[in-house]
């Protein structure tokens, strides 16, 4: 029991140039999937990636609104020639330096072709195996609250404070997923949220069942009859659970 993060989900008036973007960030491939663009490892497309998370730019009419996202990634770096070198090659892709307060920190804040905000690190040894991303970062109100997460999800927890909590997968493989207490509340709908999957052999619809006992409400954001199910956790952050298969 428990769902699985298969993917991050972005929002995206130009989703095939925001993908190419990400994959060549990465390192990554492109593969264009119908209406999105899927992002993952190269080598042929291999969906869900046994340990990464990969990246579903999704088309949306609307360009992002001038707030920050609620959800952005944290790219890992190994040296700090590679942060400073990651940094150029990025902005020689498209993106661009932006300010949300983050004041005099040793990572770079940064934003995607269509403002959506990432981070590129200073290398950390904690992060030294988890691949180009280091962790999926999520705003919050109370880290300490967010139980609903530990409850969905079939990832462990590593470490909980007052002001974070830390997941990763059972295996300790892959990125982290870290909810961050921040003063920010949601304003606009999300641009970025999280794509959960049913593990093998289980139901969505028990799973999400579960997941509206937990604290999950449901969410109609004019998606319509769809195989999965849109859905926001306890504090309002926008998720969906994906057909079992």
């Amino acid at each position: 029991m428990g769902l699985r993060p298969v993917q991050v989900n972005v929002k995206a008036v130009d989703a095939r140039a925001v993908g190419r973007f990400w994959a060549e960030a990465h390192g990554w491939s492109a593969y264009d999937a119908g209406a999105t663009t899927y992002v993952g490892p190269g080598g042929g497309l291999v969906w869900p990636d046994p340990v990464g998370l990969g990246i579903d730019v999704v088309p949306m009419a609307e360009p992002k609104p001038a707030v920050k996202n609620r959800v952005h990634l944290d790219l890992a770096t190994t040296s700090a020639a590679h942060q400073a070198s990651l940094v150029a090659r990025l902005r020689g892709l498209g993106a661009t330096p932006v300010r949300v307060g983050q004041g005099s920190v040793p990572w770079q804040v940064l934003a995607d072709p269509e403002g959506n905000e990432f981070c590129v690190l200073e290398p950390r040894e904690v992060y030294r195996d988890t691949g180009p991303v280091a962790a999926v970062v999520v705003d919050c109100a109370e880290p300490r609250a967010i139980r609903f997460w530990g409850g969905a999800l079939d990832w462990r927890p590593h470490d909980v404070t007052d002001d974070w909590a830390v997941f990763r997968s059972p295996t300790d493989t892959g990125p982290y997923l870290e909810f961050l207490r921040t003063p920010d509340r949601r304003t606009a709908p999300d641009r970025v949220h999280l794509d959960l999957l049913p593990r093998p052999g289980e139901d969505t619809a028990t799973e999400v069942a579960r997941l509206r006992a937990l604290g999950a409400t449901d969410l109609d954001i004019g998606q319509g009859d769809v195989p999965w199910t849109c859905l926001s956790d306890p504090e309002g952050h926008e998720f969906c659970v994906l057909a079992a298969h």
